[in-house]
Order: C-alpha cells, then structure tokens, then sequence
C-alpha cells in the first residue's frame, strides 16, 4: 500500500483540492464564479474561492469525516431531489436496478446493493480524481456490504468496477462514470448497465455528444455542452439549477420513478429542453 495519505478532488467548480492526513493543503481555482448549489450548503460558498472552498472542505472534514477512517458511510436523507446516488438508491430500494457502481475517497472503485451506503458515499462526495487506500474505511465498507475493487492501492476504474459487479452475478448495475470512453467499453460489454454521467463541468463538445450517446442520464453541473446536447437528445429535464437529463427510456423511468417515491410537490409540463426557470451555475463552461 502506498505509505501517503493523499486525496485530490475537484470540488467546487472542479476546483482541484489536495488533502492529505486529513488537512487541506492545496486548492486551485475555479472553472466558475458563482454556482447556486454551492450557496446552500451547510458551509455556504457565494462567490467561489480557493479560501471559500477550503472553509468548506474542512467543514466537510470535520463534519462527517471525508478523507479520514471515521467518515460517515450509510445515509437515508436525500441532499438533493435528483442527485445521482439519490435516484440510484431508489434504483436499488425498487430493484429496478440489481447493484451500482460508485467512488469513495480511501477506497476507489465501489461496488454494493446496500442504497444506504450508496447515498451515504455518494451523496457527499465531489468529484474524487485519486485517492489513497485508508485500510479501516475499507473494512467499514466491507461490513455494510461494499465490495472494494482494489483494496491495495484504491484505484478508480469504473468499468473493471462494472465487469466485477457482472462476473459476482448482478444485473442491471448502475455505474457513474466522468469519462465518455469509459461509457463506449462499459455499453459494449454490459448493454443492461445503467449510465450516469457525473461531474462534467468543463467538458469537450465531441466528449458531450459521446456522453449523450452511451449514457442513460447525465448531469448538467456547469457545462454549457452537456446543456446543448440535450437540447437535441435528452427526453426528460428534472431540476433546473443543476439539471439532471434522461438520454434513453430507462433513465426516464429511474427519474420518474424518483418523483413517485417523493412527497414534495412537482410540476409537470411539456417544455423545450433545457429548461432554465432558476439562475444557472455562473458561467457555464
């Protein structure tokens, strides 16, 4: 196992953060100034800066223990309506979909059923770039029903992840990917997978129509591209500030699906897409 304690992130805005044994200790600028999710978190961000994002991931340290052995794993709260592990949980409580395949910082690829788990990892991460093995945090996984993919070293491989999640029986396994290539492999290999296109602020416009063409669903986060592609392909927008888009059927269903198990109250219409009733992320990328 490596002997460093080290794990970047792109939080906020993709802003690319180092922590390492538990402190913050490097953090880059933003892709965007202003994002209207970041303004309700517990530790709020208005404008987006390296000293802003910061507080905040310190915050989330403290909080609930990210980057350390002593993070809070399981979660039955939704953070957001429409959030990726949000509708993948329910996924999972339905059994419209068999396992998933997530990220956590001290573990790497994730694969599991528990949806409790799902939402608890999920729910709180950013976008994990690499990370390091903490041996405690994996062990903790393991017991709430997590399969980590390489226990040694942590590494981020989602589509190994989603072979391992096959070849140990399962089906219709939702994967969350960042990279559209992975898609392509993920969909040739596995045409029952789920597919959700997460943290793509600042994507490429040929990347964006790659995305749209394999994945189920995608989330808009900043991305002027993710946005202009669903102008053409998506079938469903749900959420406005960040929305999330149903590229296929079946990633109609899970978003449906999602609004049948709330008790908020929604609007429905027929709409031109994307929609944009509230302020977007400031600027898209």
């Amino acid at each position: 196992m490596p002997d460093q304690d080290e794990h970047v992130i792109e939080a906020i805005g993709k802003s690319r953060v180092v922590v390492r044994n538990g402190l913050v200790i490097e953090v880059g600028p933003s892709m965007i100034r202003e994002c209207p999710l970041a303004k309700k978190f517990s530790t709020p961000v208005d404008t987006i800066t390296p000293e802003k994002v910061r507080k905040n991931i310190e915050s989330r340290i403290s909080s609930y223990g990210m980057c350390t052995e002593n993070r809070l794993l399981e979660s039955s709260q939704d953070f957001v309506t429409f959030g990726a592990s949000e509708m993948i949980s329910q996924g999972l409580r339905t059994k419209a979909l068999g396992a998933t395949v997530i990220v956590c910082e001290g573990a790497g690829t994730v694969i599991t059923s528990n949806p409790d788990l799902v939402q608890g990892i999920g729910g709180r991460m950013s976008g994990l770039v690499s990370t390091s093995p903490i041996l405690r945090l994996i062990e903790r996984i393991e017991a709430l029903g997590g399969t980590v993919l390489d226990r040694e070293t942590a590494r981020i491989d989602q589509v190994e992840g989603t072979d391992l999640a096959y070849q140990s029986g399962h089906s219709n396994v939702a994967v969350t990917i960042t990279d559209p290539a992975d898609g392509e492999r993920i969909r040739a290999t596995h045409p029952d997978a789920l597919i959700f296109g997460v943290h793509l602020t600042g994507i490429g416009k040929d990347a964006a129509r790659i995305m749209a063409k394999v994945a189920d669903l995608a989330s808009g986060c900043a991305s002027r591209q993710i946005r202009e592609v669903a102008a053409e392909k998506a079938l469903l927008q749900a959420g406005t500030v960040i929305p999330v888009f149903a590229f296929t059927e079946r990633g109609k269903c899970l978003i449906l699906e999602k609004v049948k198990s709330s008790k908020q109250q929604f609007l429905i219409k027929a709409e031109k897409l994307p929609y944009a009733a509230d302020k977007c992320p400031e600027s898209l990328v």
